[in-house]
């Protein structure tokens, strides 16, 4: 009887998350350029420990924050309300002809590059910046902070409107066009009702995102709160900054609870 071969000692498994020679090259780099950036910008441990007390002499004014300007407060928080509904449903309703436009799967490139480029220059700027120009061409106030919100919204929503329509299957809008549906018929039967959760999803995170944006293009006179906010540290009053920074943070909030209620609804 011939004897039974016994395998030789198990060898040991290569280690399955063993950087390779060029992730290491690539994180050395990585991390020589982020000590060279740091000795560039004069980031120092120093500098460092006297923000830090600069700091605590700062959060000291601001403390007990100081409500008694509630008026004002008040009617500058109305207003970047205002500003960030209107710039969102001006800014949706203008991005889903340009999302759709943009949809590589439904029409031909010389529609779809157009679009897509209008969408990429909306998004190449801050909305600060575009605050910025359209108060050089519009003046201050709440209208130069309107349109750079709207811009800010095409940039955002049309990208993911696009995107969202290129991820669509496309057996519902062939069986629409099968029926001799027209072009629109197509798009409200076909392709509509497989974005439309997504969609809210996107216009329900731009609200909450043109809430907190309209406090920052106040800063450059495009209305709302944050002008008021940018003359409270002006006048070195920073117990009424503290108000001002609380009441923006309290409606950041109730903004979130009330976009989780409305995705919570409509089960998105």
């Amino acid at each position: 009887m011939d004897a039974i071969a016994h395998p030789g000692p198990a060898r040991a498994p290569a280690r399955p998350f063993r950087a390779g020679t060029g992730s290491r090259l690539g994180a050395l780099a990585l991390l020589a350029y982020v000590l060279y950036a740091a000795s560039t910008l004069d980031f120092t441990w120093a500098r460092f420990e006297t923000g830090l007390g600069n700091a605590g002499h700062f959060l000291g004014r601001m403390f007990p924050p100081n409500f008694s300007r509630a008026d004002v407060l008040l009617q500058g928080m109305v207003e970047s309300l205002e500003i960030a509904v209107l710039a969102s449903a001006l800014g949706i309703l203008v991005s889903l002809p340009i999302g759709l436009l943009a949809a590589r799967n439904l029409l031909p490139a010389w529609v779809t590059w157009p679009a897509r480029t209008l969408i990429a220059i909306c998004r190449s700027l801050h909305p600060v910046i575009m605050a910025i120009l359209f108060v050089k061409a519009v003046g201050f106030g709440a209208l130069a902070g309107i349109l750079a919100l709207v811009v800010a919204s095409i940039g955002f929503i049309g990208k993911l409107f696009a995107e969202a329509i290129e991820e669509i299957s496309l057996k519902q809008v062939e069986a629409v066009r099968a029926t001799g549906a027209s072009w629109m018929n197509v798009i409200v039967f076909g392709v509509l009702p497989q974005v439309l959760a997504r969609f809210v999803g996107f216009s329900t995170y731009q609200l909450d995102s043109n809430l907190r944006n309209s406090t920052m293009v106040g800063i450059v006179g495009a209305g709302g709160i944050g002008g008021t906010l940018f003359a409270a540290f002006q006048r070195f009053d920073y117990d009424f900054v503290c108000a001002i920074l609380l009441a923006i943070i309290a409606v950041i909030m109730v903004g979130e609870l009330l976009s989780n209620w409305v995705k919570k609804v409509l089960h998105v």
